[in-house]
């Protein structure tokens, strides 16, 4: 018989990018005595991975719990980027109801509708909370109006709509339940959150059944598996069976060696649960998302929707340039292989297949932002490799036409560089469906582009802008083909032979371009060093030295006045390179280089190209 867990909570914080969803969730942890008085905390304390903590984004969602008025609240908190909207999808499952966040001036963004419209379909309770009420140019009232609309929008139920509205400034620690109020604490949040949100329903009596919607891995224990138990309970040395909605063949007979329920940051161990607690489990080594944990006594798997596929790929590949294997620790094609069927176990938005090469990897996934970070991730653990221009996935339609995912893009531009933009993305084959002016002499521009029209876009638009603009994207869907498009109009210039770059050298190339090396860097021939303002590639010869002769000597070297050379983040370089380009990654150093390394080869299969 179905009963109700009134002592719990399980609620999941989804928003757009940067409208405070993990300082929130910092606020209510400090709040609720998770730290001790004199504890010295970071803020953003649930960004845990060091990229997370360096760019201010939330990659992976996290559990957290609080005890409040005798309430155990589960909280998770969730990623805002539209590429890692996989890892939102699966973690609604577990939940009872969401509080949405949107930022008291923003308002509702891309990425808002995207995580609502998640929530609408599992029909989940929303509470609202209108963070950054503290903002000066905040305007709660306009925000509000622009939720219920967008509630609309998304075909939301009558008490969907009726849902209560909270205002909070989350970097303050206080929340309100009137934004001309100033609020004292958290408190009116959390109390929303109990009156609004239900308790999970359960059959205590029924057999054990936990859907898994997160896969932790750990060195010692291995596979973690993060779900809410639906009915029953959970034991340690229970024996289960692990079943999975959408492979009907997984039936595997195995048993919970340990069982952890949350509390603040921490895991605590425990030898039983029952249904409506969110736990982690492990001593499965098979578990994957999306897998029920079953009584041997009845089989029946939970169903679990299909998370989104990839829109994006790149090819990894064993580092072959002359430079390879000085700088890496895991450079061989079964080190690449293992590391990235590895990531498999977490990244549940993650493609990885074999090719016809031994040491070369196709990765898909769901956006340039998402495979960077797996880049990023691997070059800090030491390996070593090179990567292609990201290429959009197509696909064809019953007709046999080819169709591309397209994406919305909304533009906060200050009014004068709305020209340039608009032009710029017209080029990338993108229509401009909207403009509307805004607060602070700003302009929304909304457009439908191809998603390969915003590759290698982000940096240009941030220097088109002077680094005023805002840019957000989310997929849209697939639409037909838009027809070709040069990704870059300017050339590359190449090193012409290998060594070290010399001073005089760079002298006489900095007037050919942007140079990206300074002197004494190694280089190779066929490597990117720089880029050529015209359309075409022209190779330069940076270890040249001066010839000496009696009456000059080579220290009138140091007179030479060199430009410093523009030094390229992970990123920049991804959005730089061409197709016929690779980026050379090492745990020091990122090189641009050409796939054909010898000239002559090079030279002859552009006119082959050509001519095809």
């Amino acid at each position: 018989m179905l009963q109700k867990r009134e002592d719990i909570r399980n609620v999941a914080i989804i928003a757009h990018v940067d409208h405070g969803k993990t300082t929130l969730v910092d606020a209510l942890l400090k709040q609720n005595g998770v730290f001790r008085e004199n504890q010295e905390v970071v803020e953003r304390v649930m960004d845990s991975n060091a990229i997370e903590r360096e760019r201010g984004i939330t990659i992976l969602s996290k559990n957290t719990a609080i005890n409040y008025n005798g309430y155990k609240i589960n909280i998770v908190d969730t990623p805002g980027h539209a590429d890692f909207g996989g890892e939102v999808e699966r973690v609604l499952k577990m939940v009872d109801g969401v509080v949405l966040l949107v930022d008291a001036f923003e308002g509702p963004m891309p990425q808002t509708k995207f995580v609502l419209g998640k929530a609408m379909e599992l029909s989940l309770p929303v509470v609202v909370c209108v963070n950054k009420i503290d903002r000066p140019e905040a305007r709660p009232d306009e925000v509000v109006d622009e939720v219920l609309e967008l509630l609309m929008d998304l075909g939301a139920s009558d008490e969907q709509i009726d849902c209560p509205f909270v205002f909070a400034s989350a970097r303050s620690g206080v929340a309100s339940m009137d934004p001309k109020t100033p609020g004292t604490d958290m408190k009116p949040l959390l109390d929303t959150i109990i009156q609004h949100i239900p308790c999970p329903e359960g059959d205590p009596d029924a057999p054990t059944q936990m859907l898994i919607s997160t896969i932790d891995y750990n060195e010692f224990v291995g596979r973690i598996g993060i779900g809410k138990i639906s009915n029953g309970s959970v034991k340690v040395n229970q024996q289960v069976v692990l079943c999975n909605h959408h492979d009907s063949s997984k039936v595997i007979h195995t048993k919970v060696s340990k069982l952890y329920e949350f509390d603040g940051l921490k895991r605590v161990e425990v030898q039983e649960a029952k249904f409506g607690s969110i736990v982690a489990l492990s001593g499965i080594p098979e578990i994957h998302i999306g897998d029920t944990i079953c009584d041997p006594e009845k089989v029946e798997a939970i169903p679990f929707q299909k998370i989104s596929e990839p829109t994006i790929a790149m090819y990894f590949m064993v580092n072959d340039s002359p430079l390879a294997g000085q700088e890496g620790k895991f450079v061989t094609s079964r080190h690449l292989r293992e590391r990235l069927y590895r990531e498999l176990n977490t990244d549940v938005s993650l493609r990885v297949e074999d090719t016809e090469a031994a040491d070369c990897f196709k990765v898909s996934g769901r956006g340039e932002l998402h495979l960077s970070v797996l880049i990023e991730n691997m070059r800090r653990e030491g390996y070593e490799f090179a990567v292609s221009k990201a290429e959009v996935l197509y696909k064809t339609d019953e007709r046999g036409k080819k169709l591309e995912p397209m994406e919305v893009a909304y533009i906060d531009v200050p009014e004068e560089f709305t020209g340039t933009v608009i032009q710029k993305l017209t080029q990338r084959k993108g229509e401009l469906a909207g403009m509307t002016p805004m607060n602070g002499g700003n302009t929304r521009l909304e457009f439908n582009i191809p998603s390969r029209g915003l590759i290698g876009y982000r940096n240009e638009f941030m220097t088109d802008t002077k680094g005023n603009g805002i840019l957000n994207t989310a997929f849209e869907g697939y639409g037909p083909y838009k027809g070709d498009l040069n990704y870059r109009s300017t050339g590359s210039l190449i090193a012409y032979e290998a060594g070290e770059a010399i001073t005089y050298g760079l002298y006489n190339a900095q007037e050919r371009g942007i140079l990206f090396i300074g002197p004494g860097t190694k280089v190779y021939s066929g490597m990117v060093i720089g880029q050529s303002p015209k359309a075409e590639d022209i190779e330069i010869n940076v270890c040249k030295t001066k010839k000496l002769t009696n009456t000059r000597s080579s220290s009138s070297d140091e007179a030479l006045r060199l430009v410093p050379p523009k030094v390229m983040s992970l990123e920049q370089c991804m959005d730089f390179i061409d197709t016929d380009e690779l980026l050379e990654i090492t745990p020091k150093s990122l090189r641009i280089r050409k796939k054909i390394l010898d000239p002559l080869l090079r030279k002859r299969a552009a006119i082959s190209k050509k001519n095809s």
